[in-house]
């Protein structure tokens, strides 16, 4: 089972990015997911959560109407598409997995995950 979270990189404020995570060795349509983030210093925390149907999202403050979450169960894959970002979006970027049986389900807190992917850099320059 593993995760795989890529699409970081340096960008300048105001600019866009889209992260990707893929899914392998799991049942990926059974899945709730969500992405987490961490600065330097700081706790990690929620950034978004997706069910495993796509029909229900959730967004933590900071990313409602900048991010956007979304999946492609046929590929296996969720994705976080971030615009107008600023140099506080600073942070690894890390996507997790959570078994469930109800397709509407989403998780927004680090216990309540499985599975996590290995990060992937965000750096914002103002």
């Amino acid at each position: 089972v593993q995760l795989q979270a890529s699409g970081g990189g340096l960008v300048q404020a105001g600019d866009s990015l889209r992260l990707s995570c893929a899914a392998s060795g799991l049942t990926f349509s059974r899945y709730a997911m969500g992405w987490f983030r961490q600065a330097p210093g700081k706790e990690r925390e929620f950034v978004a959560a997706i069910s495993w149907s796509g029909g229900n999202t959730y967004y933590s403050d900071f990313a409602k109407g900048r991010f956007t979450i979304s999946r492609d169960n046929a590929k296996t894959t969720m994705y976080l598409q971030m615009n107008s970002l600023k140099p506080e979006d600073t942070a690894v970027y890390y996507c997790a997995a959570r078994r469930t049986s109800s397709s509407s389900n989403y998780y927004s807190t680090r216990n309540q995950y499985e599975i996590w992917g290995q990060g992937t850099l965000v750096t914002v320059s103002s």
